[in-house]
């Protein structure tokens, strides 16, 4: 039996877990098992850049922060060795984690995870990791936005030298010209 001071911090350390699942919009289970300490460095550093919450966590404490949160259904993952990523955006700790996933073939396995307070599954994780990030797809929409108007200006360009109007020249322009 541990003895109180050892019991309390327990407590406190899974009080904390407990309040970090309860505020994250995500999480992301993963096996870490075989990574060198370079990599490991290079993933945390990844995490910070991404604002994702990157932590090696116990089974055990984890297992009573799942259970305090409504997420037993994770229990089964929790053996061997764990880390857990927790974020605000959906997308980000699936994306960093599959993308070390797969520069670390086999030493780094994604378990599992969560969104918005349910358990998802691997593929539901690999499928949100596909997923661009928020400034390429706000690039992406505005491009999507742009492209008849820039099309309207290509058209109107050809109109206008096809009119005889050189290049950069309007119409107006050119006719003083002609006279």
């Amino acid at each position: 039996m541990p003895n109180a001071k050892v019991l309390s911090e327990k407590q406190a350390i899974v009080a904390e877990l407990t309040e970090k699942i309860q505020k994250a919009t995500a999480g992301v289970i993963v096996d870490y098992k075989g990574i060198t300490v370079e990599e490991d460095t290079a993933l945390r550093r990844e995490c910070r850049e991404s604002n994702v919450d990157y932590a090696v966590v116990k089974n055990t404490l984890l297992r009573f922060a799942f259970n305090n949160t409504g997420l037993e259904e994770l229990d089964h993952l929790l053996n061997g060795t764990t880390s857990l990523a927790l974020c605000d955006d959906p997308v980000a700790p699936a994306r960093v984690m599959a993308n070390y996933a797969k520069k670390l073939d086999g030493k780094f396995e994604i378990k599992g995870g969560f969104m918005d307070g349910k358990p998802v599954d691997l593929a539901t994780i690999n499928s949100l990791a596909s997923i661009p990030a928020l400034p390429v797809l706000q690039a992406q929409v505005l491009g999507t936005m742009l492209a008849p108007i820039t099309g309207l200006a290509v058209v109107l360009k050809q109109i206008a030298e096809k009119n005889g109007a050189p290049a950069g020249e309007t119409a107006e322009e050119a006719a003083p010209a002609a006279e």
